[in-house]
């Protein structure tokens, strides 16, 4: 075994349990240490681990793709589901008009406008694509 070998060997033993995701737990795991990255390096692409989280939440990403995919849902779904998660009412959108509009989108009567759509991703911070 070369030398070469012999240092690869010892750093992935010592890398190995944060790049390998095959099941859950390594999954939460790999979770948690992404999260204490970001924690530590925030978006310093400087920072000598950048490329450790970005390879990591690339790894992440793979595994969620292959075991968490998110079923497709139409924008009034979206919209119903972000009112349920942040407690808001009908009401609560002058983005995309009176309560009456809202309801009428989310029962499905009306669709959501291109203006309804770039407002609503501004205010909950999501692509466009979200809500489409």
């Amino acid at each position: 075994m070369t030398t070469l070998e012999k240092n690869l060997q010892q750093h992935w033993l010592a890398l190995r349990p944060l790049l390998t995701i095959r099941n859950e737990e390594q999954y939460e795991q790999a979770v948690e240490h992404l999260n204490d990255l970001i924690d530590e390096i925030g978006t310093d692409a400087t920072h000598p681990l950048y490329e450790l989280l970005d390879t990591l939440g690339t790894l992440i990403h793979a595994y969620e793709e292959r075991h968490h995919a998110i079923p497709d849902c139409s924008g009034r779904e979206m919209l119903g589901f972000f009112m349920e998660e942040h407690g808001l009412t009908q009401a609560s959108f002058p983005e995309i008009g009176s309560q009456g509009i809202v309801a009428e989108v989310l029962s499905g009567k009306r669709e959501l406008s291109v203006r309804h759509i770039r407002a609503l991703a501004k205010r909950f911070h999501v692509s466009p694509a979200v809500f489409i």
